[in-house]
């Protein structure tokens, strides 16, 4: 694993412009612009260390099954604040398992010793643009003939004729992001989903979660011109979902088992991507229970939900915080670093053992692995001047050596 420096492309911001990304700039805390996408460095791997990385994702996604299985059965939805009225769809899911499509792993990793996981973004994880298809055009564009891991578009594209074929659709898929968000990225993340989608074959409709409707007369959820939502993929976390005026209206006509079952809301259910089973994953409670069910598991950190316990390093983390808020990374029983001060942590937290980010010319990446449908898929690499990957992050290309 090496980070090498690079010559920007002449054209660079016109060029990742026009192929989706138009945020490629990130505005920093005294008003000044800098890349997000940053091609004046790439990082390098060699075959050995991208297996090992596919690996690590692959027996990963096995435990995180088996710690799914384990939160439900010893009552963690509690305990991970997940609201009482949504626990028996969050278990009937479980078990049902209506389509799920994507994820990313992020993991601590140099190219010495194994992958260490911080986190699973299991429901609404970004960056997806870039790592699919940003990078894959630079690579095509700076070094035809390299390699690169990443076969993220094609593997969703396969997904979603899989979901497709599964559900045989009587209705467009609805495809939404949040207006809240004003700089382009989730909308321009949903666009590309909904790209794939639509190689797939499926009829989509795009458009803001704050315009999906209620049809109060026939008791479903509707689209712009009032067709009936029977499928809605939203780049929307489920805690916020349910939290909304309308999430009660969610709950009352979810579809959790389209494969098996008719819609049992008599043509009113509406299928959900991600499933509300991705509740349990994208909590990060998650990771104390992986540590239960793998001790000593070697791509795994100790964490635990109440309290550090004989932890001496540690980081303490939101159980639903975003883009490293209210995260303390705590070194030798004093405060190493913390990140921004935003509203999360009263949901909880956990207590993760330390694995502070390796140093590449004073940078700090962290290493994201995709997974569609369970598979491992490719890589995006983020990183940060800060020890904590925040909104400040950059996105760093790559290729394989070898």
């Amino acid at each position: 694993m090496e980070r090498r420096r690079l010559e920007p492309r002449a054209e660079w911001v016109d060029i990742v412009a026009e192929q989706g990304l138009v945020y490629c700039w990130t505005e920093q805390p005294d008003g000044t612009m800098v890349p997000y996408w940053d091609e004046s460095v790439c990082y390098a791997f060699d075959l050995a260390e991208v297996d090992q990385l596919e690996q690590a994702a692959a027996d990963l996604w096995e435990l995180c099954v088996a710690a799914g299985d384990h939160m439900l059965s010893h009552g963690w939805l509690e305990r991970m604040g997940v609201p009482r009225e949504a626990h028996d769809l969050v278990r009937r899911s479980w078990d049902t398992e209506p389509p799920a499509l994507y994820g990313r792993f992020d993991f601590r990793y140099d190219g010495t010793g194994p992958a260490k996981l911080l986190e699973f973004n299991a429901d609404t994880p970004t960056s997806l643009l870039e790592a699919a298809a940003i990078q894959w055009f630079w690579v095509e564009d700076r070094f035809p003939g390299a390699d690169q891991w990443n076969s993220i578009h094609d593997r969703l594209v396969a997904k979603w004729r899989d979901i497709a074929e599964s559900w045989k659709p009587d209705g467009p898929l609805h495809v939404c992001w949040t207006d809240a968000e004003e700089s382009g990225e989730d909308m321009m993340n949903v666009g590309y989903l909904a790209e794939t989608a639509r190689q797939a074959g499926l009829d989509v409709v795009l458009m803001p979660i704050e315009e999906l409707g209620w049809d109060y007369d026939n008791e479903r959820f509707v689209g712009l011109e009032m067709e009936p939502v029977r499928m809605l993929f939203k780049l929307y976390p489920w805690e916020w979902a349910l939290d909304d005026p309308f999430g009660l209206f969610a709950l009352e006509t979810l579809w959790v088992d389209p494969v098996s079952q008719p819609d049992p809301h008599g043509g009113r259910g509406t299928i959900w991507v991600e499933p509300i089973w991705k509740m349990l994953w994208s909590n990060k409670a998650l990771l104390a229970a992986l540590w239960e069910v793998a001790p000593g598991h070697p791509n795994l950190l100790p964490a635990y939900l109440d309290g550090p316990h004989d932890l001496v390093d540690y980081a303490s983390k939101p159980l639903l915080g975003r883009e490293g808020a209210n995260v303390t990374l705590v070194q030798g029983g004093q405060v190493l670093t913390a990140g921004p001060d935003q509203d999360y942590g009263s949901e909880g937290f956990v207590h993760q053992g330390l694995a502070v980010l390796p140093d590449f010319d004073g940078a700090h990446p962290v290493l994201g692995v995709w997974l569609v449908d369970g598979q491992p898929a490719g890589l995006g690499v983020r990183e940060s001047d800060s020890l904590i990957t925040d909104n400040q992050s950059r996105f760093v290309p790559h290729l394989i050596d070898g």
